[in-house]
């Protein structure tokens, strides 16, 4: 009897030391999504994803089966994604028709930006989708501490944080139900942000300025604010933006940046060629030739770092761009 009693006991003590299951999503599930409520019966079955980050984090969550088509896209998908990208509907590269994406019948609508999925959406209003029962998602990133108006990149009133990104992970794995692979893309990204900031020492207020692209070579340039997506990867490695405007991409003149005089220049590299200077490498001639730009020092030294644009943008993308400038920023000589 007492060896009964000391097995039941250490059962009992071995249970509590387990790791909980994980909670099963109870539907119907209500979340409130960049102002709107939004009530899921069950996990939904095919999506339609705009914009590349978007996916890519659907992608990274395992939903590639249920995804049914796909538009938005600035370049290349991430490399281990580019098998299951291949089976996918594109259903254009740039903003998708109303028509095409309610064509695939999908009962979620997953968007990266309010300007393809909001109040005056481009590709349609959440209103829209609803009335033909189709739920919308829209990426936090996009839409807290941020107003969003006339379909531009609109105005940041907050520093972005990778917070945002996380709460989407967390959000879409609990819609979908899978809140155990959520936790652990959160775990992962956690830890490379982590290890990228580590990796770094002596970068304090380095002066660096992130180039998107110009809708001409020598007309003003779409340069990050002061609260965008790379203005925390500069938080992050302790350096410094050049830029002070809350304007998400503003267009700034290259006098104005020259009086910043920028040790580095990110260059965001992309297979779009919608605006003139998309072209990274038609960035580096104009930066060489100009009287103005060719005499910054980081022209001069050729303190370039190539940047996929994605990693520019709120996106899982963005501890890519952490890395990539921890490397730059040393490979250059500038820090330790």
């Amino acid at each position: 009897m007492r060896q009964f009693l000391t097995s039941f006991v250490f059962a009992i003590g071995m249970a509590g030391l387990a790791a909980p299951a994980m909670a099963a999503t109870q539907y119907p599930l209500t979340i409130t999504n960049c102002g709107q409520t939004v009530t899921f019966d069950k996990a939904p079955a095919k999506i339609v994803s705009i914009g590349q980050g978007m996916t890519e984090i659907l992608f990274s969550l395992g939903l590639a089966d249920k995804i049914a088509g796909t538009a938005v896209w600035v370049g290349p998908v991430l490399p281990q994604y580019a098998e299951a990208n291949a089976k996918i509907k594109r259903l254009a590269d740039n903003d998708p028709s109303f028509e095409s994406v309610v064509g695939e019948e999908p009962d979620l609508v997953a968007a990266e930006f309010e300007w393809h999925v909001g109040t005056q959406g481009s590709v349609g209003k959440r209103e829209q989708f609803s009335g033909l029962g189709i739920n919308t998602y829209v990426a936090p990133a996009d839409c807290v501490a941020k107003i969003n108006t006339d379909g531009g990149d609109g105005v940041r009133k907050e520093l972005f944080t990778m917070e945002l990104i996380y709460q989407e992970i967390g959000e879409l794995a609990e819609i979908f139900d899978i809140k155990e692979r959520g936790d652990a893309l959160i775990a992962d990204l956690k830890k490379r942000e982590a290890d990228a900031a580590a990796s770094i020492s002596g970068a304090k207020d380095l002066p660096v300025v992130f180039w998107f692209s110009s809708k001409e070579v020598s007309g003003d340039a779409y340069i990050a604010g002061k609260n965008s997506a790379p203005a925390y990867i500069l938080k992050t490695l302790g350096a410094k933006n050049v830029v002070t405007t809350e304007e998400e991409w503003p267009l700034v003149g290259w006098e104005t940046i020259s009086q910043a005089n920028p040790a580095v220049i990110v260059i965001a590299t992309m297979d779009r060629r919608r605006y003139a200077a998309d072209d990274p490498q038609v960035k580096l001639d104009f930066l060489a030739k100009d009287p103005v730009t060719s005499e910054l020092d980081a022209v001069k030294n050729k303190h370039f770092v190539m940047m996929d644009a994605q990693s520019m943008n709120p996106t899982i993308r963005t501890i890519d761009g952490i890395e990539v400038l921890a490397k730059g920023i040393k490979d250059a000589g500038l820090a330790k």
